[in-house]
């Protein structure tokens, strides 16, 4: 079996130790022995038992949750090598033989066995369920995390199809009215496809994907655009430094961007600009896409329950996989920006 973390352990002594204190106390209410003396005796017994059973978990039970059964033959035979093993470390340090007792009082001797036996098999058997109710709460909270990775990934996995379908839409067209600009895109986009397929379909547990990484990504997707739009496009990113290391799910901005360039900006005979912004405020984090594009109805993007091809599905995409990371922490709002076009954000912890 492996062996416990020495914080544990620790811990697991001082609650022995906490527990011989309490002994010593009761004994000494019924007892002629000063608390002192007594203190020492329940000590050295308790110690000794907890060792006994600590050893025999370790060498001889592999698992104490699959095997409780054997604990029923292992604590009473550590409870009674612990009694006496402890009263001989007693009598060790005092110099003393305490073995006459069982021959002046052998009820009282009796009676304190017994009394080792209760507080060892109690104690033990406190051990075995929190380690037993650790274990589950550890096996569920897994299950829930590997539940949740996978219903990400397969919301990745059909999210990044549609991106390439929209960039390959955005090269034919460019095709027959500009070759060589059309080339030009080519080639980013196989840079692009090639770090953002990677990025997305890292193992979970991996390289984690990083605000920066994601700004990254969205440069990259915006000088593509940038060839086929030409100076009627414009945009910034705007990343604070304190932020660039924060995890978030990849191509989470993705669809924002894209909805902002292909139902904003690109139907605008004189384009405009796009901004992305990261900021984080009273332990939220906000990343915020906005255009001054031609805008949209917010309320009918907000409350489209079936995704329109194209337009529609990248939003679902977006609040799926808030709700599948954040839960009820995760939200995406769309507004009318002030100056005309959208304005969409998404917030959710800053710490997760």
């Amino acid at each position: 079996m492996r062996p416990l973390p020495p914080t544990a352990l620790a811990l697991r002594g001082l609650k022995v130790l906490i527990l011989n204190t309490v002994i010593a106390l009761g004994i000494t209410l019924f007892d002629n022995h000063s608390f002192g003396l007594n203190l020492l005796y329940s000590h050295c017994i308790g110690i000794c038992i907890w060792c006994y059973i600590e050893g025999a978990n370790f060498f001889l039970v592999d698992n104490w949750q699959k095997h409780v059964s054997r604990l029923i033959f292992i604590v009473p035979v550590s409870v009674v090598l612990g009694y006496v093993s402890g009263h001989l470390l007693t009598d060790l340090i005092l110099g003393t033989t305490s073995f006459q007792y069982w021959k002046q009082t052998p009820r009282m001797a009796w009676g304190m066995l017994f009394v080792s036996l209760v507080a060892g098999g109690t104690i033990c058997w406190v051990f075995v369920s929190r380690e037993q109710l650790a274990a589950e709460r550890q096996n569920l909270e897994i299950a829930r995390r590997q539940a949740s990775e996978a219903q990400l990934k397969l919301l990745e996995s059909q999210l990044e199809p549609h991106m390439l379908f929209n960039t390959l839409a955005n090269l034919r067209a460019l095709i027959s009215l500009d070759p060589a600009r059309a080339q030009t895109m080519l080639d980013h986009m196989i840079a692009y496809l090639r770090a953002t397929l990677s990025a997305s379909r890292a193992p979970a547990g991996g390289t984690r994907h990083t605000l920066a990484d994601e700004f990254a990504r969205l440069h990259d997707y915006l000088e593509l655009m940038a060839i086929r739009m030409g100076p009627r496009l414009q945009f910034t990113l705007d990343l604070p430094d304190a932020l660039r290391d924060h995890p978030v799910p990849p191509l989470l901005l993705q669809p924002l961007v894209e909805n902002s360039i292909q139902h904003g900006l690109e139907p605008k005979v004189e384009g405009g600009r796009i901004r992305i912004a990261a900021s984080a405020d009273h332990g939220r984090l906000t990343l915020q896409v906005q255009d001054t594009g031609l805008g949209a109805d917010p309320t009918r993007l907000q409350g489209q329950a079936t995704p329109s091809p194209g337009h529609g599905f990248g939003l679902q995409q977006v609040r799926e996989r808030l709700a599948t990371t954040f839960g009820s922490e995760g939200a995406m709002l769309l507004v009318a920006a002030p100056g005309g076009g959208i304005s969409a954000s998404v917030t959710f912890p800053l710490k997760t």
